[in-house]
């Protein structure tokens, strides 16, 4: 029964309520299931050819062998396969942003003011 263009009457009420307390629980239900499709994918590993074409410059691989061996890149080893993994990866390109002068200023301060004998 539709109430949507209805005039509702006294004894059409307990309808009218019980109507929308099932829309409620169907959209409710639609919702819940929309929350669930909408959770992140698990966490995604690279292997170092797909981080190449992951990464926004796209590196050659000796560049990234490179980064490895200065420690510079987030990366696993096991055994002689590297492995990346892309939530360490995006975290890494976030973090490598440029700070402003006013940033630079602040962090010597803190840097000198820690050192031994301080700022004078």
């Amino acid at each position: 029964m539709s109430f949507q263009d209805e005039t509702l009457t006294f004894e059409q009420l307990p309808q009218a309520v019980a109507a929308l307390i099932n829309e409620v629980k169907e959209m409710k239900s639609l919702l819940q299931t929309k929350q669930q499709v909408a959770v992140e994918p698990a966490d995604q590993w690279f292997n170092l050819e797909e981080l190449c074409a992951y990464l926004p410059d796209r590196p050659a691989k000796q560049t990234v062998y490179g980064w490895i061996g200065q420690h510079i890149i987030p990366y696993h080893k096991k055994g002689k396969k590297l492995q990346f993994l892309k939530s360490e990866i995006d975290q890494w390109l976030l973090a490598d942003q440029h700070q402003t002068l006013v940033q630079v200023r602040a962090q010597a301060r803190r840097d000198f003011e820690n050192k031994k004998g301080g700022l004078k």
